[in-house]
């Protein structure tokens, strides 16, 4: 019995935080539908001098799309005397020769190449040398996969005008959203961040987080801050909570897009997805404590838990999933009363709730509800199953955030697969299948096997849940094999 009241609480706690947390989404999602001023252009004046700006252009191996970053910077247009673009190289490959072999093709561009052999700090560390030699009184990222709009710095420059602000953040678009059912899922998940996550916090002054790319920072808000570091994985957001602590204020702007390539291939989303969920916990280890203990209103005291801690959502599903076989072999045997499953359906309405912020993303993005309305029947279970079947690899990332454990940068493996370069042909792809994969493809046979108990004993409660976690599990196993046999 001592066994099943773990269970159970270990049950309820998990689905306690995952309702709370569907609260603080559900709350972005009202302060969303409220903020009509975002969904559309906002009139700035326009600068009688413009200031000199500087791009930063973080680089580390990337054969396969540098050549169309840097084309697609030289486009950018602003006065020639006051832009400055640093392409921060830290290759150990062919890379450093493409770059410098490119650039020469714009002799009347001010590029500066930066090259280091010693990678100290990964991203955090190329940013911060460079932000020493920098000339502009502003600072614009680009990672190596996004195609900056030409208009960008005369789209967000503006937005500058009061000296309080101290970040401009763009919406990241998809080049290749309609690859595969694989890039049309992060899609769905990265459209409700920046939709309604991004601006329901930043209608309601809340912290943001720059994305890291895709913005423009004033050079003395970075140095105010701290300026970068490297004891987190998501240096961007690391800086954006000591600057918005400093008295900083973020603009967000969705109406000004970054277009970017989504990784194509398991093994590359699962390598972004454990930089993005571990960093994200370090941060929240960092700051938290901090955050709590200022003078700040409490709204935006619980908003700031919720965006510090949400990947934990990942070791909550896990725990919930596996805690779950449990509590319905206990309801079986008749040990647990029907009026306990019913609290715990309460419970539920959390899952709802999320779920509908995604679909409001999703129906905005599309801009039509009936046209798109067959697709967000299958894609909203789909986008659920596939989170659901990532929770045992992020929370392995989550967990070793929270603990203090170290690890390297890992970049994502960039692929340019507008420009046609093929999977089979990418040198950055490694095969070698983690022992996580493997715990997937038994949780697929877990689930599986419990969506047949259910049908055999006639218990239903449980079993849509238990069919999204096989389906997870067993799509982000079979794609996980694929991708990691294509290193070969």
């Amino acid at each position: 019995m001592i066994l099943l009241y773990i269970l159970i609480g270990i049950y309820a706690l998990g689905m306690l935080f995952i309702f709370l947390y569907s609260l603080a989404q559900g709350h972005l999602l009202l302060s969303f539908l409220r903020s009509k001023k975002y969904l559309g252009k906002v009139a700035h004046p326009v600068p009688e001098n413009w200031p000199k700006v500087t791009i930063q252009l973080p680089v580390f191996n990337e054969l396969y799309v540098v050549d169309r970053l840097i084309a697609a910077v030289a486009k950018i247009n602003y006065p020639a005397d006051l832009l400055e673009i640093q392409v921060l190289d830290d290759s150990t490959d062919q890379t450093a020769e493409l770059i410098q072999k490119k650039i020469q093709e714009f002799p009347d561009i001010n590029f500066k190449y930066i090259h280091r052999t010693d990678r100290t700090g990964f991203k955090a560390g190329a940013l911060k040398e460079g932000l020493a030699r920098v000339s502009g009184e502003f600072i614009a990222i680009f990672d190596a996969d996004f195609v900056p709009d030409p208009e960008f710095l005369l789209k967000t420059i503006p937005y500058f005008s009061s000296e309080k602000v101290g970040m401009v953040q763009t919406r990241w678009t998809h080049l290749n959203k309609n690859y595969s059912l694989l890039t049309r899922l992060q899609a769905f998940a990265l459209d409700a961040h920046f939709l309604i996550e991004q601006i329901g916090r930043n209608s309601q002054h809340a912290f943001i987080n720059f994305n890291g790319t895709g913005g423009i920072w004033r050079k003395s808000c970075i140095i105010d801050a701290g300026d970068w570091q490297d004891d987190t994985l998501t240096e961007d957001l690391d800086l954006s909570y000591r600057a918005q602590r400093k008295g900083w204020e973020f603009v967000y702007r969705p109406e000004i897009e970054s277009p970017a390539e989504l990784p194509p291939i398991m093994s590359a989303v699962k390598s972004q997805q454990f930089r993005w969920t571990k960093g994200g916990a370090e941060c929240a280890g960092k700051h938290a404590k901090a955050v709590l203990g200022e003078d700040l209103p409490f709204g935006i005291k619980i908003h700031a838990m919720a965006h510090l801690f949400n990947s934990s959502l990942f070791i909550a599903i896990l725990l919930v999933s596996l805690s779950s076989i449990g509590v319905w072999w206990a309801g079986v045997q008749g040990l647990i009363s029907d009026s306990l499953f019913k609290v715990a359906g309460l419970f539920m309405i959390g899952f709802v709730i999320i779920a509908g912020v995604y679909l409001v993303a999703y129906f905005y993005e599309k801009r039509s509800f009936w046209r798109s309305l067959f697709q967000a029947i299958y894609m909203l279970p789909l986008f659920l199953s596939v989170s659901m079947g990532l929770a045992l690899h992020n929370a392995q990332a989550v967990w070793e955030g929270l603990s203090g454990k170290k690890s390297p940068f890992i970049r994502t493996p960039k692929f340019n697969l507008e420009g046609g370069t093929g999977l089979e042909s990418n040198n950055y792809i490694k095969y070698k299948i983690p022992a996580t994969t493997w715990m997937e493809g038994i949780l697929m046979l877990v689930f599986s096997g419990m969506v047949g108990l259910h049908i055999y004993w006639g218990t239903f409660e449980m079993l849509p849940f238990h069919l999204m976690l096989a389906v997870g599990y067993g799509l982000v196993f079979f794609s996980s094999f694929k991708a990691y046999s294509l290193g070969k």
